[in-house]
């Protein structure tokens, strides 16, 4: 069987080690006689699987004890409302940079729940560029100031973080995470969806410091983010799967890649073919402010929707899938996340030149 190289934005590729290990496992799982998928979360089993999966998390992350881990559901996108409600509960205010669609979204959401002023955006170059932030316009006594770390759409990243203070800084990392090493310190909440670095889709990561978690006594059960660190992430059935397989990625960055400061080697290598070829070719570009440009998505364009869409077409044929780009701005996009090899960069770019040989 011929695997194609998958350029999705998300959910993206696996390693092919960790699906390997997962096949081998599906009909029994280290002698239990039984898959995951079957397991009760109350078994002493699973409690090993989850267990394992937040310790190594931990330990790649280097994340300090003062932080609760949860392993929750809802997407990324719920966190979009649990921040507001769990933290703007001392000023009721709030601090947004919009740089991209879902810092748009939560931004939108989090405006139901108190005062949020918008502190920079850069929608007016269709979030092209991550903008120059001033400290003197920040709120001073704002419960938190929120970030979203890699726009998955327009393809940029923070290189370097707002200093906000004692402000607590939240940030949406799920399309960054465990692609570099991360100071898990400077961020009173940091969070993402599993779907592009970490597992499939089903669970959300929300690293959140201790003393941020039960601020807001009137929510929801299900949305108290100290209903979830009280009961290690276990109120209700957790998404047990998604879980094991983080585990099994977990698992290969350490003992594989060799932790996250080599798996940052791998995705400047491979982020550094496509972008030395968009920069000298003559056909292709890339929109995105050098530098601000992510090692994790990668947007460009001919400039002629027709040409675009013939490259989509043919590259699907000759096996690079899903790297039309987000529907919002066109063109295409390569999502090169952990698990896409380096040789699929570089078999891309062959086929970009041929591409654009053909076509100039």
């Amino acid at each position: 069987m011929a695997r194609v190289y998958n350029f999705s934005a998300g959910p993206s590729m696996l390693p092919e080690s960790v699906l390997a290990k997962a096949a081998a496992e599906m009909m029994d799982y280290q002698g239990s006689g039984q898959s995951v998928m079957e397991m009760s979360h109350r078994s002493k089993v699973y409690q090993g699987i989850f267990d394992e999966t937040m310790a190594l998390l931990r330990e790649v992350m280097q994340i300090p004890d003062n932080y609760k881990v949860l392993f929750l559901q809802g997407g990324a996108s719920t966190q979009f409302e649990m921040i507001p409600m769990n933290l703007m509960v001392g000023s009721g205010k709030a601090d947004y940079v919009v740089t991209g669609q879902f810092s748009k979204k939560a931004y939108k959401e989090a405006k139901r729940f108190g005062e949020v002023k918008l502190v920079a955006s850069s929608e007016d170059k269709t979030f092209s560029y991550i903008p120059k932030l001033d400290p003197a316009t920040f709120t001073p006594d704002a419960d938190y100031f929120y970030i979203c770390m890699n726009n998955t759409i327009f393809g940029t990243v923070y290189h370097d973080l707002p200093e906000t203070g004692d402000v607590p800084l939240v940030a949406d990392a799920s399309s960054c995470i465990l692609s570099r090493p991360i100071d898990v310190s400077k961020f009173g909440i940091l969070y993402a969806g599993a779907q592009k670095n970490m597992a499939p889709a089903g669970v959300t990561v929300v690293i959140i410091r201790e003393d941020l978690i039960g601020k807001n006594e009137n929510l929801a059960t299900m949305q108290n983010y100290a209903t979830h660190a009280e009961n290690d992430s276990m109120y209700n059935t957790p998404p047990c799967y998604s879980i094991y397989m983080m585990k099994l990625v977990l698992e290969w960055i350490k003992n594989e890649v060799g932790g996250l400061d080599k798996m940052l080697e791998r995705n400047e290598k491979k982020a550094g073919i496509l972008y030395d070829y968009l920069d000298n070719s003559k056909l292709f570009k890339n929109p995105v402010a050098k530098e601000d440009r992510s090692l994790m998505n990668v947007p460009f364009v001919t400039g002629d929707a027709d040409l675009d869409a013939k490259f989509v077409k043919e590259a699907a044929a000759a096996g690079f899938v899903n790297i039309k780009g987000h529907r919002s701005v066109g063109g295409m996009r390569a999502s090169i996340y952990n698990a896409m090899p380096i040789e699929g960069v570089e078999k891309l770019v062959a086929f970009m030149k041929k591409f654009e040989e053909e076509n100039a």
